[in-house]
């Protein structure tokens, strides 16, 4: 997940912080919307420590 917080600093101008937040708040969207798809989500991002 490193290289998307990297992405998202990078070409949206947002701190590391701000991605990392911008990031969660999406898995647990599509965790919400797609129950069904949350062990593929969580081994997609992985860990903000990743």
């Amino acid at each position: 997940m490193q290289e998307l917080i990297t992405r998202l600093t990078e070409n949206a101008g947002i701190t590391p912080e701000q991605a990392v937040k911008a990031v969660e708040t999406i898995k647990d969207f599509v965790k919400e919307k797609f129950p069904m798809m949350a062990g593929a989500v969580d081994n997609l991002f992985g860990s903000a420590d990743s």
